[in-house]
Formats: structure tokens, C-alpha cells, sequence
């Protein structure tokens, strides 16, 4: 078992993993804080639980709707959606951090 230490929004963690997955695991640790990284562009300053849960929930929407499209196109593969640009790419990025929020909100508050 190989031991990697990762580092997100400033914090190390070490972690074990596989042989031979060190630099996955390294790479998957840096697409989380890049993650963060934008979270925390958009204004929210909130503490290290809070935006490793936004993090975590944008990966899920993204691995969503991934799934989603990998079965419509199983269903119908002649019909492809176009890539969006940057603007709606951030545009979806802000509602996905606001429903995020909203979500670990409810988690919180008791």
C-alpha cells in the first residue's frame, strides 16, 4: 500500500492508496481543489467542511449528468449537445454552488 500525502486548499492529508495509483490519486486531489478554488472565486469564503461538501456535491452533479448523457447517448447516438461556453459554464457553476450551499445549509441548521 503506497502512502500519498495530497494537498487541498492549503491542508495536507496523507492517504493510502494502491501501488502505482499515486499520481490518480495526486491528480484527483488537485481536480477537488481546483473545485474549491472556484467555490471560493465566487465569493464564498465559508470554513474547510463547508467547501470540501460544495466540492463533493459539484463532482456529483458533474458525475450526473456525465451518466445521463453517456445513456442518452446509448439511446440516441446522432443527437450531441453542443459544449457550453464559458459564461454558461459559470453561470451553471454559480447555480450548482447556490443549491450546493442551500443543501449543506440544511445539513448544518438543525
Amino acid at each position: 500500500m503506497a502512502q500519498v500525502t495530497i494537498r487541498i486548499n492549503g491542508f495536507t492529508y496523507p492517504v493510502s492508496c494502491e501501488d502505482g495509483q499515486e499520481q490518480h490519486l495526486t491528480d484527483m486531489a488537485a481536480e477537488v481543489d481546483r473545485r474549491i478554488t472556484s467555490i471560493k472565486s465566487l465569493g464564498s469564503q465559508t470554513g474547510e467542511s463547508r467547501l470540501l461538501v460544495l466540492a463533493a456535491l459539484l463532482l456529483a452533479d458533474e458525475l450526473h449528468d456525465t451518466k445521463t448523457a453517456l445513456a442518452g447517448k446509448d439511446s440516441t447516438a446522432s443527437a450531441t449537445k453542443p459544449e457550453p461556453d464559458g459564461a454558461e459554464r459559470r453561470a451553471r457553476l454559480r447555480r450548482a454552488a447556490a443549491r450546493a450551499e442551500e443543501i449543506a445549509a440544511d445539513l448544518i441548521e438543525p
